[in-house]
């Protein structure tokens, strides 16, 4: 038990003898989730909280353009500036200089199209019913766009195309009375019932969202409780670099041979290690979390919801910092020079990152991608913590991430024993 105690003490001496570096393996992470949190969040707000900025050009002779501007505002989707009689030039030129990043263009003939593609539907409708004889009918096609909408070309597609395809719900709520309209009067009334026209306006089916998760008392998922699990764990695989070269360092100094030459076990020196790292790594996750907790809400950010399973949470955090050490063992074992385990591991890390869900989401990846992603530590420490803090935390839900960590820890560690072996150092 001393000779355990002694190599914990040289392995925690060695670690805070690197200040610096010690302070990075702190600072990085909470200066990783804390700006990756605030960007994400600010997304979110920007869809959710609906403060897009938009210019409308309403150039319509009619009234129908003035309703879809009056539909936008009443929307609340939407921070509108109003303009007329602008041309195509001095939109782009707005877009290229200003903070607007979309515009939407009504042409003078906006009310005109609606109108007639309303009245030629409404007819061909009531020609099926045998209400009006098919040679009253007067196909009528639409010669423009009724509807330009021009974007920075710095916006991303999806977020354009959500745009677009809520413009389409309004511009379709907009066509849809109409053409209703348009039935009435080719029936011969003068208007719209009032109660048909309320009911029609204002009936809108309610749409409930309720989240998978078998427990109703979960925080809803937002930025925080995606990204602090998500980049904790990608900061904590990232000790890959004061870990691994440590281990180079060791072995090219001739630690390993010295400690050879000691009345104690090689094996002791390697759990001290395990021992200190996890430390390390069990401390990140708390201090990130607590964070979280207490210090976002205080910046605008959600907080941090704990999930009800804590023993979960901890198998969970204890596996996720043992595969993460076992990893930066591996490559510290293998690589010959300090540059090729940083360089090597940071990169690896990175790509385990990258398919395993951390920053895009698995389920939108090619299903191949997907398959090479389960190969990822990350990708399965991941799951286990979005089980926990979205999902309710189950255990048949972390079973799987469970035995693919101690699998991963499993191999890494035979393969650390292998490697020694062959040197002789054990």
């Amino acid at each position: 038990m001393g000779k355990l105690i002694a190599s914990i003490k040289k392995e925690f001496l060695l670690l805070t003898s690197d200040k610096i570096g010690l302070l990075l393996m702190y600072l990085m992470p909470v200066f990783l989730v804390f700006v990756i949190t605030i960007v994400q969040d600010s997304t979110f707000k920007l869809v959710n909280e609906n403060s897009i900025e938009i210019l409308v050009v309403n150039n319509d002779q009619g009234t129908l353009g003035n309703d879809l501007v009056e539909i936008l505002q009443r929307s609340g989707s939407f921070k509108i500036t109003k303009s007329k009689n602008l041309s195509e030039e001095k939109i782009k030129h707005i877009l290229l200089s200003d903070d607007q990043i979309l515009a939407i263009e009504i042409s003078k003939n906006f009310t005109y199209e609606l109108t007639t593609k309303a009245k030629s539907i409404s007819r061909e409708i009531l020609e099926e019913f045998g209400v009006l004889d098919s040679d009253t009918i007067v196909q009528e096609n639409q010669k423009n766009s009724p509807l330009n909408i021009y974007y920075d070309p710095i916006l991303q597609e999806n977020f354009r195309l959500s745009i677009v395809n809520s413009v389409y719900s309004f511009l379709g709520a907009i066509e849809n009375k109409l053409m209703i309209e348009k039935l009435y009067t080719e029936m011969g009334f003068d208007n719209i019932p009032k109660s048909l026209e309320a009911n029609f306006t204002a009936n809108r089916i309610q749409i409930n969202q309720i989240s998978a998760s078998k427990f109703s008392n979960k925080a809803m998922p937002n930025s925080t409780q995606h990204n602090v699990p998500a980049w904790s764990i990608f900061a904590m695989f990232f000790m890959i670099i004061s870990l691994g070269g440590n281990i180079v360092k060791e072995r090219l100094n001739g630690s390993f041979v010295r400690l050879q030459t000691i009345p104690s076990s090689f094996l002791i020196a390697l759990i001290s290690k395990v021992f200190i790292y996890l430390i390390v790594a069990l401390t990140q996750l708390t201090v990130i979390f607590l964070l979280g907790m207490y210090f976002f809400p205080n910046i605008g950010l959600p907080s941090l919801s704990l999930p009800s399973n804590l023993v979960g949470l901890v198998v969970i955090s204890i596996l996720s910092g043992l595969a993460a050490i076992s990893f930066a063992m591996l490559v510290g074992t293998y690589a010959k020079t300090v540059e090729q385990a940083s360089g090597f591991g940071a990169i690896t890390i990175i790509i385990f990152a990258a398919i395993g869900g951390v920053w895009v989401p698995s389920f939108v990846m090619p299903e191949y991608l997907q398959n090479i992603g389960e190969i990822s530590p990350l990708h399965w420490s991941l799951e286990g913590f979005y089980a926990l803090f979205l999902r309710g935390g189950e255990w048949n839900l972390l079973l799987p991430s469970i035995l693919f960590l101690i699998f991963f820890i499993f191999v890494c560690q035979i393969l650390i024993y292998l490697k020694l072996k062959i040197q002789n150092y054990i």
